[in-house]
């Protein structure tokens, strides 16, 4: 049974950590190892795990969980723990070897897909890419889950999300080439302010020598892309991934006949689109509409 070394009518510290997924093998095995890592450090320092929680200031059962391997230590959890063991940097040193598995596998993947290639070129009809989301409209969109998330999986999915924006400082930086649906510019997603704030964030990422953001109006007759969202990742070595949403089941693609359809068709909804300059322009016009 759980303990609190909160006092009695003051509420416990809330828990630093998510869940550890038990479908992602890798990230449980780091999590556990971590978990094994820290239980040996408390005992070899002559604490019991009650000790430990109130010197840390969260409950007992979170250390039990973090020992147990089920909880995954959030940053602060684990320089405190450091603090607290006196272990001299080498437990918050483990911080990188959680870091990864604070995310889903799914999102992890994507991620190293992002920071190995050296273009990317995605167009986007209902939402913005993930790239250009700032926090708040991020948080916005995952709030309209339904069936609604948990908000602790909520968090961690906006945080994920926000750890795949580290592209943008990459040296050399690669080619980001986005297009966007007018719509996907209009939608008040969150609420006025949120959109005003995501517009700004986009003229501020446009300003970038790396980077091309163009709007697809809504006027547009002609429109390759009405199958859906889709997406062209390029590596280093010449090979290349795809992804489209009304195409081989919305998978990852590699295979050169589906990959030249997709760019084919990325291609076309460049050229429809408006040019960079312009669409600039329209998203000034749109902010100062909003």
């Amino acid at each position: 049974m759980e303990r609190s070394t909160a006092a009695e009518g003051e509420r416990e510290p809330e828990e630093p950590g998510w869940e550890v997924d038990p479908e992602d093998e890798q990230g449980a095995a780091i999590v556990a190892f971590v978990g094994r890592q820290l239980r040996a450090r408390r005992e070899a320092a002559g604490m019991r795990a009650a000790e430990f929680a109130a010197a840390m200031g969260y409950g007992e059962g979170l250390v039990y969980k973090v020992e147990g391997g089920t909880r995954i230590p959030r940053a602060e959890y684990l320089d405190k723990a450091d603090e607290v063991l006196g272990a001299g940097g080498s437990v918050a040193a483990m911080k990188g070897d959680v870091a990864e598995a604070r995310y889903p596998k799914r999102v992890r993947d994507l991620a190293r897909m992002e920071a190995q290639a050296v273009e990317l070129t995605a167009y986007g009809n209902h939402n913005l890419h993930g790239l250009l989301q700032t926090r708040e409209y991020a948080r916005a969109l995952f709030a309209m889950r339904r069936p609604a998330l948990e908000q602790e999986r909520m968090e961690q999915l906006v945080a994920a999300r926000l750890a795949r924006q580290s592209v943008f400082e990459r040296k050399p930086a690669p080619a980001l080439n986005f297009v966007q649906e007018e719509v996907t510019l209009r939608r008040p997603v969150g609420g006025k302010l949120v959109l005003r704030r995501q517009l700004e964030r986009l003229l501020e990422l446009a300003e970038l020598r790396a980077v091309e953001i163009q709007v697809m109006p809504t006027a547009r007759e002609d429109h390759a892309g009405m199958s859906g969202e889709m997406q062209v990742l390029k590596f280093r070595d010449g090979t290349a991934v795809g992804r489209s949403e009304g195409e081989f089941g919305s998978r990852p693609v590699s295979e050169l006949k589906q990959l030249r359809i997709i760019e084919l068709r990325c291609g076309i909804i460049r050229a429809q689109a408006l040019a960079p300059g312009e669409s600039k322009a329209f998203i000034e016009q749109v902010l100062g509409e909003t």
